[in-house]
């Protein structure tokens, strides 16, 4: 199974390259991840899609408050909410 780092470099490699892929990421995310990776994102669960600019860059910090389940798929290395 791929890690979360690796699925989300396959999601920017391919915004890079695919100017309506961005645009569908920046606005339904969950739909262009079940596009490109065939997953589907539960519910519950929210993707947030920022760009980075000359001006700001964004950093992402690891959640503190996790089900076992999802401590147990990160600790293994996969995405925490495709498990």
């Amino acid at each position: 199974m791929n890690t979360a780092s690796e699925l989300s470099a396959r999601l920017a490699d391919r915004a890079s390259v695919d100017g309506d892929f961005r645009g569908r990421l920046l606005s339904d995310p969950k739909a262009a991840v079940y596009e490109e990776l065939g997953v589907e994102v539960p519910d519950g669960v929210a993707i947030k899609v920022h760009e980075n600019d000359l001006e700001t860059v964004h950093v992402a910090l690891p959640a503190t408050d996790l089900a076992e389940e999802q401590l147990e798929a990160i600790s293994a290395g996969r995405c925490c909410c495709c498990f």
